[in-house]
C-alpha cells in the first residue's frame, strides 16, 4: 500500500487522483475531513483506508508499505499556535521519518518555500545544513518546515540512518483544483474567479517599492499537475533523494496570471489597484523565483506547463464547469 498523508487536501488529494490514474487503488489517506465539505476532494477516488491522524501510530504497527507520501501539515501561514503547529508539522514528521528509517520505507515529504523567508538568501535548494542555517522564515509554518528539512540533514552529514529513499520537496506557488477549501490561502486565481466571471472589477495590490509596477509583484506560480507529476517520478526512481525546489523556476506577476483568467473567458480586463495593508507591507515578498538545477540534474524531465497554459486549462475544465473537483 501506499499511505499519503494530507491525502484530502489539496496537493494530497491530487496526488491521490493522479495515484488512482496510474492504477493503485491500494491509497490510504491519512487526514481530517472535518465537517465543510473536504470529503469533496475524495468523492471520485477509490481507497484502501480513511485514518484520523490521530490513529496513525498505532495504524502503522506491524504494517509494510511501499512509500510515504507526507504531504499533512497545517498550511496556513496565518496560524499562531505554536505548540500546536510544532506537534503537526514537526514531531509528527520525525514520528514518520523514524518509522520509514525502521521499516525501510521511502520517504517522500512536502517541503516549502516558505523556507526561504524574504528571500534575501536567495532561492537555492543547497541540502547541506550550514546552507539550511543561513535560511530565516518569515513565519511559524515556514519556520516548522525549516526545522524539519535541517533534521534530516544533519542526520544525513553525520551519517546515521535514513529510509532507503528520502526526498524533500520545496513547493513553491502551487494552484489548482481542489484547494477550494483552503479559504485565505486559496490562490489568488481560485479566490477571485467568481468576481471576474460576474463582470466585477478586480482588486490587486498597488506596489510600495520603487521600480516595481502596480501588480508586478511576482511569484513562481506552478500548477498542481506539474507538483504531482515529480512525485511520480520520484516514486518511480527510488535512487534519488534530497532537497529540491518544486517550481517552474520562472517568476511571473500577479497581473500576469489574472490576464490569462481574462484571456481564457475572452473577457476584457477590469483590474484595480488598491493600498496593501499596512500590516503586511514590511513583510510582504516581491519577489519568488525557484532555482530547479538540482532537480533537473537529478534526471526530472517531466517540465513545467506554461502559465497561461495552466490557468486555461484550470478554469475551463474545473472552475468554469459545473462540477470544480478533481
Amino acid at each position: 500500500m501506499l499511505l499519503v498523508t494530507g491525502g484530502a487536501g489539496f496537493i494530497g488529494s491530487n496526488l491521490v487522483a493522479a495515484l488512482n490514474d496510474a492504477g493503485r487503488t491500494d491509497v490510504v489517506v491519512c487526514d481530517t475531513l472535518g465537517s465543510e465539505g473536504k470529503w469533496r476532494n475524495l468523492a471520485k477516488r477509490q481507497l484502501a483506508d480513511v485514518v484520523p491522524p490521530s490513529d496513525l501510530d498505532a495504524w502503522l504497527k506491524g504494517r509494510r508499505l511501499d512509500a510515504v507520501l507526507h504531504m499533512g501539515a497545517i498550511s496556513a501561514t496565518t496560524v499562531v499556535d505554536g505548540d500546536l503547529v510544532m506537534e503537526r508539522n514537526f514531531r509528527s514528521s520525525l514520528r514518520l521519518l523514524d518509522w520509514c528509517t525502521a521499516n525501510t520505507t521511502p520517504f517522500i515529504y512536502a517541503s516549502s518555500a516558505a523556507t526561504y523567508g524574504d528571500g534575501a538568501q536567495g532561492f537555492v535548494d543547497d541540502p547541506s545544513l550550514d546552507a539550511l542555517k543561513t535560511l530565516r522564515p518569515m513565519n511559524l509554518y515556514g519556520w516548522s518546515k525549516h526545522l524539519f528539512d535541517m533534521a534530516i540533514a544533519a542526520r544525513a552529514e553525520r551519517g546515521e540512518r535514513l529510509p532507503p529513499q528520502y526526498a524533500g520537496l520545496k513547493f513553491f506557488n502551487v494552484f489548482g483544483p481542489n484547494e477550494y477549501h483552503k479559504g485565505s490561502m486559496m490562490s489568488v486565481l481560485t479566490r477571485r474567479f467568481d468576481e471576474i466571471k460576474a463582470g466585477q472589477p478586480l482588486q490587486l495590490f498597488k506596489s510600495h517599492r520603487e521600480g516595481i509596477a502596480d501588480g508586478d509583484q511576482r511569484r513562481d506560480f506552478i500548477y498542481v499537475d506539474d507538483v504531482v507529476r515529480v512525485m511520480l517520478w520520484l516514486l518511480a526512481t527510488p535512487s534519488v533523494s534530497g532537497l529540491f525546489n518544486v517550481g517552474t523556476g520562472q517568476a511571473r506577476s500577479f497581473k500576469d496570471m489574472m490576464l490569462a483568467v481574462y484571456a481564457t473567458l475572452g473577457a476584457t480586463p477590469r483590474i484595480e489597484y488598491v493600498d496593501m495593508p499596512e500590516s503586511i507591507r514590511g513583510s510582504y515578498q516581491y519577489f519568488t523565483q525557484s532555482h530547479v538545477d538540482r532537480l533537473l540534474a537529478a534526471g526530472y524531465n517531466g517540465g513545467f506547463t506554461r502559465l497561461e497554459d495552466a490557468v486555461a486549462f484550470y478554469v475551463r475544465d474545473y472552475l468554469d464547469s459545473a462540477d470544480r473537483f478533481r
